[in-house]
C-alpha cells in the first residue's frame, strides 16, 4: 500500500483527474490509500451510475401499484392485494462470469436474492436472462455449461425455483457473455426492512460468512472493459456458499420479526464500505467502525481490502439499542456468526479504525448514488452502422423456393430450439410454487399461496432489434414482456430492467443506450409498467490488441404481472383435434431483423421488424377480454421464429398438429417466419366460434382464421410439414447436443 497517493494510482483504480481534483475538495486534503480505494469503488460506474443516472431518471417511477420508488430500497416493491407485497429486482454478473462462469452466476443468483430478503420477504422465485457467443466455439460451450451449472447449482441448493428465462446466441457475446439474474419474493405489508442506518448510538452488526480477500475491486473491474489479460484478475470474482445463504435468510426472516432492527442491507458490490455508506446516507447519520471487530477469513488484511471486499452471504444490520439479546438470541439459534462492528454517530462522516487508528474518514454522502458522486452528460451519436441498415431492401432478399427445407433449417436453430438442456439444470418445483410446469404459458405462473390468485413472471429482450433501432428495439421488449404478461391470463403491473451496453465513452454506444431508456419510457408509459429499479452495466466488450467488441445492447425487461383469479390462466398449448386456429393482428411483408434473415440469409444489417405501439396496445386489450370472458382455449404470441414457430410451440404441448393455409398476398417466407410484432395466435372451440366472431366484430383490430388443429401432422398449403412426434424430439434436443459435442 503506497504511502503517498497520486494521481497515477487514482488513475489505476480507474479514477478521472477531475474526480481526484474533487475528492481532495471534498476531504480538504489529499486522501489515503484507504479513502481513494473507498472512492475508486463507490464512483465506479457500477455502484454510482455516473454516466447513466441522468438518464435513468427520466424513467417513470411512480403508478398505482408502486410501494417503493425506484433507488430508495434494494429492490423494488409493489402491492399485490391480500395484504401482501411483491419484491423483486434484475442485476447483472456479466464481467465475473466471462472469466470464471461457474462462481460469477452462482454468486450473481446469491447476490440478487439477498437484495429480496433483506427487505422481509421470502424469495420464491427466479428467472435469468443469458446471452453467449457462437455455440461452434470450445470457450462458449465452456461458458454455457459453467453459468448453466452455476445458476442451478446454487438456486437448486438455496431452495428457490427458477421459473422462467431467456438464453439466446450470437458473434457478439463471444468474449463477454451477459448474465442476469431476477428474483421474486413476497412480504405481508408492513413487515418490510428498510436499508437505513439512525439512532446515535445503535450497535452496527455484521453477520454471516467472514470476510476474505475475495471479490476485492470486484465494482471496478464490472466498470472496466474486458481485456486479454482480464483473467488475473480473477481475485475480483466471489466464491458462494448456498446453504450458508439459505440459513442467512431464514434467520433474516425470523430477525425481522423480532421488532429489534432499524435497518439492514446485504454487502454485495463494494461489501462493508457501500452498505455502511449507503444506510447512514439514507439515515442522515455516520458510523464509527472498529475493523479489528470484522470476523476474517485471512490474516493481516490491509483496511482497504476488509472495506471492499466482496465475500458473499454477509449483511449489515443496524439493531436497536436495548433489544441486543432478542436479535443475538435469533442468531445463536440459527448458528449464525456475528459480530458488533460499531455504532451509528451523529452527523456525516463514516470513521473507520484499525488497531485503535483512524484509518479512514470520509462523509457518507458524498459516496452514494444521487449524492456527492460525479454526474455525467455524456455524449452521443448516431451509430454508423445505421447507413448500412437503412440501405437493406427486403425485394434483395430471394425467397426460398421450398419452405419445407427453411422450416427444418429454423428447427435447428440454437436460439428458436428448446432451451429443454438449461432447464432441466433447475429445480423448478421447489416449494411446490410453480404453476408455469404443468401449463406452460407465455409467461412464468407462480402461485401465491392461501390466495386465489398468481403471479406472472418473464424477462425479454431481443438485442437484435436494439442494435436495428434502439428505441423501437426497446418498445418492442417491454411490450412482448407484457404481451406475454396478458397471454397467460395476466395484468402487467411494473417492470425492473438490467441494463447491458458497452463503454458509455463511445458515442456510438451512449447513442444506444440513450434511445433505449427513451423507448423504455414511451412504452412503460403506454402499459402503465413503471421501473422499481434495476442495474445498469456498461463496459460489456473486450478489447483485443486495438480492436474492440461491444456486444450487442441488451436492456432486459423483467416484468411482474398479477392473474386475479387463477380459472383465468391461459395456456400455449392447443387442447382439441378440430378446434380453429385465428391470428389476431396482422401478418406483413416484413422479415427484418428476423431470426430467418440473420441465420438463413447471414443479413445481418437490417431495420427492426415492424411495430405500432397503438396496436401493440389495443391487440393486448382485447385478448385480455377473451381470456376473461372465455372465449378462448389457447393463446401465444408471435416473436421470434415467427408464425410458423409459434404453431409448432403450441402444437407440441399436447402433441397436436396442425392445417393452415398462407396468406397469398404475402412473401412465403414473411409469412411463415417474419417477426412484424403485435400478433397473437389463440385457438377456438367449434361451439364457441360465433361468440368469438361476434366479439371481434365489435373491436377494431384485424383477425383471421389460419387453419384448424389436427391429430399430430403440421400441414401448410396442402403440404405436409411432418409430423409433431418426430419433430419434438428434434426441437427438445437440439441444444443439448450441440452444447454436449
Amino acid at each position: 500500500m503506497p504511502t503517498k497517493v497520486t494521481f497515477e494510482i487514482a488513475k489505476e483504480l480507474g479514477l478521472l483527474e477531475e474526480e481526484f481534483e474533487k475528492i481532495k475538495e471534498i476531504l480538504g486534503r489529499t486522501p489515503n490509500f484507504t479513502e481513494l480505494s473507498i472512492y475508486s469503488v463507490m464512483w465506479s460506474e457500477h455502484a454510482s451510475y455516473k454516466n447513466s443516472i441522468t438518464w435513468l431518471k427520466t424513467l417513470p417511477r411512480s403508478g398505482k401499484y408502486i410501494m417503493v420508488e425506484a433507488g430508495e430500497e434494494n429492490a423494488g416493491m409493489v402491492d399485490i392485494g391480500d395484504d401482501l407485497a411483491c419484491v423483486f429486482k434484475i442485476e447483472s454478473h456479466n464481467h465475473p462470469s466471462a472469466i470464471e462462469p461457474y462462481q460469477g452466476a452462482a454468486t450473481g443468483v446469491g447476490g440478487i436474492n439477498r437484495d429480496i430478503f433483506t427487505m422481509g420477504a421470502r424469495p420464491i422465485a427466479q428467472l435469468n436472462s443469458l446471452r453467449f457467443g457462437d455455440l461452434k466455439l470450445p470457450r462458449t460451450k465452456w461458458l454455457i455449461k459453467g453459468v448453466v451449472k452455476g445458476i442451478g447449482d446454487y438456486g437448486n441448493s438455496f431452495g428457490v425455483p427458477v421459473v422462467g428465462g431467456e438464453v439466446f446466441f450470437d458473434n457478439s457475446y463471444n468474449t463477454n457473455p451477459l448474465v442476469n439474474a431476477m428474483s421474486v419474493g413476497i412480504v405481508k405489508n408492513g413487515e418490510s426492512i428498510s436499508a437505513i442506518s439512525k439512532g446515535t448510538g445503535n450497535p452496527v452488526y455484521i453477520v454471516g460468512s467472514a470476510t476474505g480477500k475475495d471479490g476485492i475491486h470486484g465494482a471496478t473491474f464490472a466498470s472496466a472493459d474486458l481485456r486479454e489479460d482480464s483473467h488475473e484478475d480473477l481475485p475480483s470474482v466471489q466464491v458462494g456458499d448456498p446453504f450458508a445463504e439459505k440459513i442467512l435468510l431464514e434467520a433474516t426472516l425470523e430477525l425481522a420479526k423480532t421488532n429489534s432492527i432499524i435497518g439492514m442491507q446485504d454487502m454485495g458490490a463494494a461489501g462493508i464500505i457501500c452498505s455502511t455508506s449507503e444506510m447512514s446516507e439514507k439515515g442522515g447519520h455516520g458510523m464509527y467502525i472498529d475493523l479489528d471487530k470484522v470476523p476474517l477469513r485471512q490474516k493481516n488484511m490491509l483496511p482497504f481490502e476488509i472495506l471492499l471486499s466482496e465475500s458473499q452471504e454477509r449483511m449489515l444490520i443496524v439493531i436497536e439499542k436495548g433489544k441486543e439479546a432478542a436479535a443475538e438470541a435469533v442468531l445463536d439459534k440459527w448458528d449464525i456468526s456475528y459480530a458488533v462492528i460499531g455504532e451509528v454517530t451523529d452527523g456525516d462522516f463514516l470513521e473507520f479504525y484499525q488497531k485503535n487508528e483512524l484509518v479512514a474518514k470520509v462523509p457518507a454522502s458524498t459516496l452514494v448514488l444521487g449524492g456527492g458522486a460525479p454526474v455525467y452528460n455524456r455524449e452521443y451519436k448516431e451509430a454508423s452502422y445505421v447507413k448500412e441498415i437503412e440501405k437493406y431492401d427486403i425485394n434483395n432478399v430471394p425467397v426460398p423456393n421450398d419452405m419445407k427445407e427453411v422450416a427444418e433449417f429454423m428447427l435447428k436453430n440454437p436460439n428458436l430450439v428448446s432451451k429443454k438442456w438449461v432447464a432441466e439444470q433447475y429445480d423448478s418445483m421447489v416449494q411446490t410454487g410453480n404453476i408455469g410446469t404443468n401449463f406452460p404459458a407465455d409467461a412464468a405462473i407462480v402461485n401465491i399461496k392461501g390466495t386465489n390468485k398468481a403471479l406472472a413472471l418473464t424477462t425479454d429482450c431481443n438485442s437484435r432489434y436494439v442494435y436495428a433501432n434502439p428505441e423501437i428495439g426497446t418498445q418492442i421488449a417491454v411490450a412482448e414482456a407484457a404481451r406475454n404478461i396478458v397471454c397467460s391470463g395476466g395484468e402487467p403491473m411494473a417492470i425492473t430492467n438490467c441494463l447491458n451496453f458497452g463503454n458509455p465513452y463511445n458515442p456510438e454506444v451512449f447513442w444506444q443506450f440513450v434511445g433505449a431508456i427513451k423507448g423504455m419510457t414511451v412504452a412503460c408509459k403506454k402499459f402503465e409498467t413503471p421501473v422499481t429499479g434495476g442495474n445498469v452495466s456498461f463496459y460489456n466488450q473486450t478489447v483485443l490488441s486495438d480492436e474492440v467488441e461491444p456486444v450487442y445492447p441488451t436492456p432486459v425487461i423483467g416484468m411482474l404481472g398479477i392473474i386475479n383469479d387463477k380459472n383465468h390462466i391461459m395456456t400455449i398449448g392447443f387442447k382439441n383435434k378440430g378446434d380453429i386456429i385465428f391470428m389476431l393482428g396482422k401478418n406483413r411483408d416484413d422479415i427484418s431483423s428476423s431470426e430467418y434473415l440473420n441465420s438463413y440469409h447471414k443479413i445481418t444489417k437490417s431495420p427492426a421488424p415492424y411495430f405500432d405501439i397503438e396496436e401493440e396496445y389495443e391487440i393486448q386489450e382485447v385478448v385480455a377480454k377473451l381470456i376473461k370472458k372465455n372465449h378462448i382455449h389457447s393463446a401465444h404470441d408471435v416473436s421470434d421464429g415467427g408464425l410458423f414457430i409459434s404453431l409448432v410451440e403450441s402444437a407440441m404441448i399436447y402433441d397436436f398438429g396442425f392445417d393452415i393455409t398462407s396468406d397469398a398476398e404475402l412473401r412465403a417466407d414473411a409469412f411463415l417466419f417474419g417477426e412484424s410484432q403485435s400478433r397473437i395466435i389463440i385457438s377456438v372451440t367449434p361451439n364457441k366460434e360465433a361468440q368469438f366472431i361476434d366479439f371481434m366484430s365489435e373491436q377494431s383490430i384485424q383477425f383471421h382464421a389460419l387453419g384448424h388443429v389436427t391429430k399430430g401432422e403440421l400441414r401448410i398449403d396442402d403440404v405436409s410439414y411432418g409430423f409433431i412426434k418426430d419433430i419434438k424430439k428434434s426441437y427438445n434436443n437440439s441444444l443439448g447436443l450441440e452444447i454436449e459435442n
